[in-house]
């Protein structure tokens, strides 16, 4: 069994750090960072994950996009609403979940600016004991050398809109980077060097507001790549994600990383005949050679996949991890938790029920696909 059935947050930190001699003991520590602060972010960095199956729902969808899958979900073709019916269902909705959300599956939630700022819901979590979370990135723009590839925006402006947040309650932040992958052309070099930059360096602002950043490398899986493609390429972006960190003087342990799953495209002849057991073992392995001892730990994303593939995939690596031999060339026994932040694959079935005005069927469905996510993050689904 891995160290990580264990349920005990890890702390290798001083819990009280005075001034003057005492301190500089620890500077090496963390050199870049106050030790209060590097403290709170160690905290809540370990917070969001332990103890061990609880993990984070990420309601940061764009207006735009909570409002197509709400429309989706209510099944009704060209129903009208105003603006102002419109910006109330969306306060609603999430107001019934979070009021709701159960609080042995969820540690935090990633709220978009609008829930956080306007609706200002960051206490209704926080009351809960319920870690609030900001939506850092804002739109992607085409790469200029290969336009087809998207690059992250929203750094110029990022540190008063993070400390906007924090003043709202959020203690974290999260950024998503598109990384689009095929069999042989993408990414290319340059689509990988931009976004591991950009995602370094919101890191290391976001910590400098005292968040602490949760970076997102999101390999697209549309195309043709087979499965020892899409490892190369996670390989090869959470490398040089952690490369530009250290750069920037990250604090590692303050730290999260929300991966994607890799796994054949859907135009690969390999994708229907590929097992859970393979992508869990290809999870793993990408995490083993990629991912800093210090990160205080994984949040996969469940984009694109269905309910019950995220939560066999992710059951799939926590399997792994735990029937690991301590004789492993992996040394798994050394990766964090490996937890879920997911969107769709929590609220779908809970959406369904609230449009049709099923508000305890709502949270029932919620509460539902929160405990299987949470025994998929301890490999017990």
């Amino acid at each position: 069994m891995s160290s990580n059935a264990t349920n005990a947050p890890c702390s290798t930190f001083p819990l009280q750090v005075t001034t003057g001699s005492e301190a500089d003991l620890y500077s090496y520590l963390y050199p870049h960072h106050p030790p209060p602060v590097a403290k709170l972010l160690i905290e809540t960095a370990q917070a969001l994950v332990n103890p061990r199956g609880k993990g984070i729902y990420a309601t940061d969808e764009t207006i735009d996009a909570i409002e197509s899958r709400l429309a989706s979900a209510e099944g009704i073709v060209g129903k009208l609403y105003t603006a102002a019916e419109k910006r109330d269902r969306r306060r609603r909705f999430r107001q019934c979940l979070y009021e709701s959300l159960p609080t042995d599956y969820i540690s935090g939630v990633i709220l978009y600016h609008e829930t956080l700022l306007d609706f200002q819901m960051g206490p209704i979590l926080s009351n809960r004991g319920i870690i609030p979370g900001v939506r850092a990135d804002t739109n992607a723009h085409p790469l200029p050398i290969s336009p087809s590839e998207p690059a992250t925006q929203g750094l110029d402006d990022l540190l008063p809109r993070l400390r906007a947040a924090a003043r709202a309650g959020a203690r974290f932040s999260k950024w998503r980077a598109p990384i689009l992958c095929n069999s042989s052309t993408l990414p290319t070099q340059a689509a990988l060097e931009a976004q591991a930059e950009s995602l370094a360096r919101f890191a290391a602002i976001s910590q400098q507001a005292g968040l602490v950043p949760i970076v997102e490398p999101d390999v697209d899986f549309a195309e043709d790549a087979n499965l020892q493609r899409s490892v190369e390429i996670h390989v090869k972006i959470i490398s040089m994600i952690y490369a530009r960190c250290a750069a920037y003087g990250v604090l590692l342990e303050g730290s999260l990383i929300k991966p994607s799953f890799p796994q054949p495209g859907l135009k690969h002849a390999s994708r229907p005949n590929t097992s859970v057991e393979a992508i869990g073992l290809a999870t793993a392995t990408v995490l083993a050679r990629s991912v800093p001892v210090a990160v205080a730990g994984v949040v996969f994303l469940s984009g694109g996949l269905s309910d019950a593939d995220c939560v066999q995939y992710l059951n799939a690596v926590n399997t792994v991890v735990n029937n690991a031999p301590s004789n492993s060339p992996l040394c798994l026994s050394r990766l964090p938790n490996l937890s879920f932040s997911f969107g769709r694959g929590l609220q779908g079935g809970a959406m369904q029920k609230w449009v049709r005005g099923d508000e305890t069927g709502a949270k029932a469905a919620f509460e539902e696909r929160a405990k299987a996510c949470f025994l998929a993050a301890r490999g017990e689904a």
